[in-house]
């Protein structure tokens, strides 16, 4: 990956909100001496993210996502922090600032509904002041990258979800930034158009560098296309690291399913416990997750004949889930 392009130093942000008990007379009350109360929204985040990276951004609702992005994007000033993004600080000269970053949100559309993609696209090509060559190529770059050919010509509302999505992410990418910030790209879609937008979106950042901010609630976004994660919990950065970290740390239950030819032996292991026995199957979990996986088999095959098995660890969500509860989010 190359230089860090995403600089974010000690960034806090709050907001002052009024507050009021219920009732009429309160409602009154506060009408003339207003309360107020600060909510510490961001307090202090730091992370740098290189150029060409994809990075999962993720937390439970209410954990300072949103806030974070829209520092990034411009749309929010911080209450204190440094924020450098490309040689730019956001929320200031955003007209240059913007033509230098995408945004992908899964419940907003930057296309027109009545009219076909390449409509808006057109449009986009006049806000963003692209020149009419540099947009032709570009557009054919997307369009095959993005297989957008059989669709960009059919009015926007008559397309499936997955296809405006493609389409909202070469929306996105006319203009050539260097950032694509996506929010929730894939919900509401089906399993295949899942594949398939995760598919372009891998293609795309592999094919043109572009850096990739991302952020979902679906862990199999994150397991398809990141490496990295930030997870941030009450507005602080709880973790900056791999996804695979978190598992070896957490995934502390391996469950191993065997089928076996008939015996009316019970089954004895020193490194794993048996939950389920019948005569021709077996669940067990090893002791320790740390467990010798072939000794446990070695141990299985001694003592029965095995025809068949299947090793189940916890879900990415299930690990994910442990870890909110331990952090306490």
């Amino acid at each position: 990956m190359g230089e860090p392009i995403i600089e974010l130093k000690n960034i806090s942000k709050q907001f002052k909100i009024s507050k009021r008990d219920a009732g009429v007379k309160n409602a009154i009350k506060s009408f003339f001496h207003r309360q107020y109360k600060t909510i510490n929204a961001l307090e202090n985040i730091s992370f740098n993210i290189n150029e060409g990276e994809i990075v999962g951004y993720i937390g439970p609702n209410g954990a300072g996502k949103s806030t974070t992005i829209k520092i990034m994007c411009g749309i929010l000033v911080p209450t204190s922090g440094k924020c450098n993004i490309n040689g730019f600080i956001p929320w200031k000269n955003r007209r240059k600032y913007v033509k230098n970053i995408g945004v992908v949100f899964g419940q907003r559309s930057a296309l027109w509904w009545d009219v076909p993609p390449v409509d808006s696209f057109e449009l986009l090509k006049d806000i963003y002041e692209i020149p009419q060559k540099q947009f032709e190529k570009k557009l054919k770059e997307l369009t095959d990258y993005l297989h957008l050919e059989d669709i960009i010509n059919i009015p926007t509302r008559q397309l499936s979800l997955g296809q405006r999505m493609r389409c909202e992410i070469a929306a996105a990418l006319l203009h050539n930034p260097k950032i694509l910030f996506l929010d929730e790209p894939t919900i509401g879609l089906d399993a295949v158009s899942k594949l398939a937008l995760r598919k372009c979106i891998k293609n795309i950042n592999e094919k043109t560098k572009v850096t990739i901010i991302l952020t979902t609630h679906d862990m199999q976004d994150i397991e398809a296309l990141t490496e990295r994660i930030i997870l941030i919990g009450k507005g602080k950065i709880l973790y900056d690291g791999t996804l695979q970290n978190i598992k070896n740390k957490y995934n502390d239950k391996m469950k191993i399913n065997i089928k076996f030819k008939y015996t009316d032996k019970k089954i004895q292991l020193e490194n794993a416990n048996i939950i389920e026995q019948t005569e021709e199957s077996a669940s067990i979990i090893l002791k320790h997750k740390d467990e010798s996986m072939a000794d446990v088999l070695n141990e299985l095959t001694n003592q029965v004949n095995v025809i068949d098995l299947n090793i189940e660890e916890m879900s990415t969500d299930d690990i994910i889930a442990k870890l909110y509860k331990e952090l306490e989010i």
